[in-house]
C-alpha cells in the first residue's frame, strides 16, 4: 500500500504544470524586488529559488550589510527606494534597522541580521501576495524562436514545467540566460573574476572588545608571525549584528569559480579550515575574544562574480566614473567601484565623482537575443570595472525592481515602452 501511494504521488508530481504571466528565477535581493515589482504592476507572478529561504548572499552567505542603498555623501542620500525601501521598513518594524551606518571605510551601509532578513523578506512577499517556491531548481529551458516559452524545474519529488509570458533572470550567475543559450560574459577580458570570501558569525565577544580594522589586522599579523595558518586576509569587514552581541566578519578568502562544483568544493573546504584558524588567532591575540567561539560560517562561500549577461547596452566604467545620467534610466547606482583581486589583500576602492550616483539605463537589464528575458542584480550588462559597483545588493534591489516592472509591462508584446516602465516604477515609489 505504501509503495502504491508513493508511486501515485510521484506520477502526479510528474504531470504538475504551472502557468503565470511573469516568472522570476532567483530569490535574492534582485529576485524579490523583481517579483514584488511585477506583482504590483498587475502580473500574476511566481518566484523560484533553489535555497530554503530568500535573500541570496545576504542570507546564504550571512553577509553583514546591504551596500548601495545610499550615496557616500555627508549626509548620505538614499538612491534605492521602491521594493528595497519596503524591506528596510520591514526591518525597522522588527527593530533591526533605524539609519545607515558609516563603516570604517567611510561608506554608508545598512547593517543586517541575516536571520531577520529571511523573515523580513517572507513578510514582504506575503504582503505583496507574491507566490514563491523554495527548494526549486531550473534544469531546462524551452524556446520557440527568440522567446522562452517554459522552464523545466525539479524538487526532490520530480520534474515539473512552468510556463510564462516573460521571465526575469535574477540567479546571480546568469543561469537562466545560459540555459536559454543567451549571450553571457564570464569575468574580465582574460576570464579573471573576483575572489570569494567566507563570512563568520562569532559569539562570546566581550561588549567592549576593540573590533576596529587596525586591531584585527594587528592580531592576524601576530598569528601569521607565530606560524598559524592558513590565514589569508589581514583585514576585512567586522561589525556587530544589530541588537545582538554577535559579530560577523568577512576574512577567509580563496580564488574560486562559483559555477564549478570542483572549484567550489575545494574552496569551501579551504575557507572552512581558515575559519577555525582565525577563531584561534582571535582568542590568542585579540583582547576581548578570549571566550570567542564560531557560531556559523557561510553557509556558502560568498561569490562576488561569475557570469553576467550581454544586454542591449553595456554599462561602462566611464558611465560610472562620470556619474552619467540617462533619459531612459530605470535605477541608480551609488556604490564605489570595489574589486577584490587577491585573497591576501583588501579590495581596491575607487569612489564615485563627488560621492554621487550614476544612472542605469534600461538597455543594461534587457538581455540581447531573447525577446522576453530581463536581467536583474549583479548579472546586468556591464563591463568588468562598472561591475565592481553594480554588483552590490542595494543596487540589486533597484535593478530587480525595474526588471520586474519591465517584465509585467511587456506581457504579450515585442519591445518595450520606456516611459510606461518609468512611470510605473515611480508609482511604486522607486527612485530613478
Amino acid at each position: 500500500m505504501n509503495v502504491s501511494n508513493t508511486s501515485k504521488e510521484k506520477n502526479m508530481c510528474k504531470t504538475k504544470y504551472l502557468k503565470y504571466d511573469v516568472v522570476v528565477v532567483g530569490g535574492g535581493s534582485a529576485g524579490v524586488a523583481a517579483a514584488i515589482g511585477a506583482a504590483q504592476a498587475g502580473a500574476s507572478t511566481l518566484l523560484i529559488e533553489r535555497n530554503p529561504y530568500l535573500g541570496g548572499e545576504a542570507t546564504h552567505s550571512i553577509l553583514p550589510a546591504y551596500c548601495g542603498f545610499f550615496t557616500q555623501t555627508n549626509p548620505p542620500e538614499q538612491v534605492v527606494g521602491g521594493v528595497g525601501n519596503l524591506v528596510l521598513e520591514q526591518l525597522a518594524k522588527m527593530g533591526k534597522y533605524d539609519a545607515p551606518y558609516r563603516s570604517a571605510m567611510g561608506n554608508a551601509i545598512v547593517l543586517l541580521d541575516p536571520e531577520a532578513v529571511k523573515y523580513a523578506l517572507d513578510l514582504c512577499m506575503d504582503e505583496a501576495k507574491v507566490e514563491y517556491l523554495l527548494h526549486t531548481q531550473v534544469i531546462r529551458v524551452e524556446k520557440v524562436a527568440d522567446r522562452i516559452t517554459s522552464i523545466e524545474c525539479m524538487d526532490d519529488s520530480a520534474r515539473f514545467t512552468i510556463q510564462a509570458s516573460v521571465f526575469v533572470d535574477a540567479t546571480g550567475e546568469a543561469n537562466l540566460t545560459a540555459l536559454a543559450d543567451g549571450p553571457t560574459i564570464f569575468g574580465n577580458e582574460a576570464g579573471a573574476i573576483q575572489i570569494g570570501t567566507l563570512a563568520l558569525r562569532i559569539g562570546g565577544v566581550a561588549p567592549d572588545a576593540d573590533i576596529s580594522g587596525k586591531s584585527i589586522k594587528t592580531a592576524i599579523i601576530q598569528a601569521k608571525s607565530a606560524g598559524m595558518g592558513p590565514l589569508t586576509k589581514e583585514s576585512g569587514i567586522i561589525v556587530r549584528i544589530p541588537g545582538l552581541s554577535d559579530i560577523i566578519t568577512i576574512l577567509p578568502s580563496a580564488k574560486v569559480n562559483g559555477i564549478d562544483a570542483v572549484s567550489l568544493t575545494k574552496s569551501e573546504k579551504y575557507v572552512r579550515k581558515q575559519a577555525h584558524v582565525y577563531i584561534n588567532a582571535f582568542r590568542k591575540y585579540l583582547p576581548g575574544f578570549e571566550q570567542a567561539y564560531l557560531i556559523q560560517t557561510g553557509p556558502k562561500i560568498g561569490i562576488r562574480e561569475t557570469r553576467r549577461v550581454s544586454g542591449e547596452y553595456m554599462l561602462s566604467a566611464d558611465d560610472v566614473f562620470q556619474i552619467r545620467r540617462f533619459d531612459n534610466a530605470i535605477a541608480r547606482g551609488a556604490w564605489p567601484i570595489e574589486i577584490h583581486k587577491d585573497p591576501e589583500k583588501m579590495a581596491e576602492y575607487t569612489h564615485l565623482k563627488n560621492n554621487s550616483y550614476f544612472d542605469i539605463p534600461i538597455g543594461a537589464i534587457k538581455v540581447k537575443e531573447i525577446q522576453n528575458l530581463w536581467a536583474a542584480g549583479r548579472i546586468i550588462s556591464s563591463d568588468p570595472i562598472a561591475y565592481g559597483s553594480i554588483r552590490v545588493m542595494g543596487t540589486g534591489f533597484a535593478t530587480g525592481h525595474a526588471a520586474g516592472v519591465a517584465a509585467a509591462l511587456t506581457i504579450g508584446k515585442d519591445g518595450y515602452d520606456v516611459d510606461s516602465i518609468q512611470s510605473e516604477l515611480i508609482r511604486q515609489k522607486a527612485i530613478i
